[in-house]
């Protein structure tokens, strides 16, 4: 059985409270609409960058600054500070993690010895294309999975650059056959140097800014660093004579932004969401740029004197082999590395197998109208 409660009398003075309440709440909701958001996250975000902003790699960090102003109308940018101005190049990570610096511009592979997953999104031998790469990364598993592996160290990472392929390196002797590795000295990073190892070289991983100076006075005999665009800038040329190709060691490049946790969280979904927008712009910034830049630095350092050569093909069936037995090592010893492996190459035969249907034959020479008219001529 319902109940129907008792109508109560409204006094006078309970009317004039309860206007007062309803006027008093009507102005604040007023006073909240019309004042400005209260400011959420650092306005400016102090980067570590591991490499100079006068050349490409550096450049990206500067690059994706400029897309995060664009997404956020100028309220949000960062402040790139060259490698070792904050810290050290390779203590980046290890200081975004404990919050000592807010955030940091790296290649991903330099933290393989902290997470030996970033070996795979570093410098993967003879892996897929970087448009494989990309779409892995993010239409696929592949932030998903480095997200993960950097959870338990606090740390949120944005990959927003990826350079292409690239070069076999700089070295100051031919090589003509595998055993030219047996003895040589090789400034290499990631698994490729792990490769090498097989081969008989010895290897080492030298800070970029000090690569030109062991080549020059002879610490190693070989380097590998980055693409043309970048080893041009870094003026290898000056103190290597043999370019070698293909790089068969890095098929692609991941470069990332590193955010502390705790400061990423101080955002609103919306910020981490111009952050997203303005880290895919950089990231087809990257793309479109680099591949012409390249060939266009290759003929620049040709003219120069730079022999580029290739790997004979018994050296890279060489390389491929030992490459072979590296990745089953490091399956059997790293899960998670195997996990995303598997994950990227699966992916990567669904893009394999599309472009294969889609391949087109040679185009045929045409003949442009002058030519013609040229040849009636004689």
């Amino acid at each position: 059985m319902l109940h129907h409660a008792t109508p109560r009398h409204t006094t006078p003075t309970r009317r004039l409270r309860l206007g007062a309440a309803i006027a008093a709440a009507v102005a604040t909701t007023t006073l909240m609409a019309a004042a400005p958001a209260q400011a959420e996250g650092p306005k400016q975000l102090d980067v570590a960058s591991t490499f100079s902003t006068k050349n490409f790699l550096g450049a990206g960090a500067v690059r994706l600054s400029e897309e995060l102003k664009s997404a956020t109308g100028g309220e949000v940018g960062l402040r790139v500070h060259e490698p070792g101005d904050l810290v050290p190049a390779f203590e980046v990570f290890n200081s975004v993690s404990s919050g000592a610096i807010q955030a940091g511009w790296d290649w991903m592979g330099y933290w393989a010895g902290t997470v030996p997953i970033t070996n795979l999104y570093g410098a993967l031998p003879f892996g897929p294309s970087p448009e494989a790469f990309m779409s892995w990364m993010w239409a696929g598993e592949g932030t998903e999975l480095i997200q993960a592996a950097y959870d338990p160290y606090g740390v949120k990472v944005l990959p927003c650059f990826i350079s292409p392929q690239e070069t076999g390196g700089w070295y100051n002797k031919e090589i003509n056959s595998p055993d030219d590795f047996k003895g040589l000295s090789m400034r290499i990073s990631g698994l490729g140097a792990k490769v090498l190892n097989k081969l008989g070289a010895s290897t080492q991983l030298v800070p970029g800014s000090e690569i030109y100076l062991a080549l020059e006075r002879g610490r190693v005999d070989a380097t590998e660093f980055s693409v043309p665009q970048v080893d041009q800038a870094m003026g290898f040329n000056e103190v290597a004579k043999y370019y070698y190709f293909p790089g068969w060691h890095q098929s692609a490049s991941w470069f990332s932004l590193l955010i502390n946790q705790q400061v990423w969280d101080s955002y609103s979904d919306q910020r981490k969401a111009q952050f997203q927008t303005a880290c895919r712009a950089t990231l087809q910034w990257a793309m479109a740029e680099a591949p012409p830049a390249q060939v266009r630095a290759i003929h620049e350092l040709e003219a120069k004197g730079v022999e580029v050569k290739r790997f004979p093909e018994p050296v890279m069936t060489a390389l491929q082999k030992a490459w072979g037995e590296v990745l089953e090592e490091e399956k059997q010893t790293n899960p998670d590395f195997a996990k995303a492996y598997d994950s990227l190459m699966k992916h990567a035969a669904l893009i394999d197998e599309w472009y294969e249907l889609q391949a087109m034959p040679q185009p045929m020479a045409v003949k442009q109208a002058g030519d013609a008219e040229e040849g009636s001529a004689q």
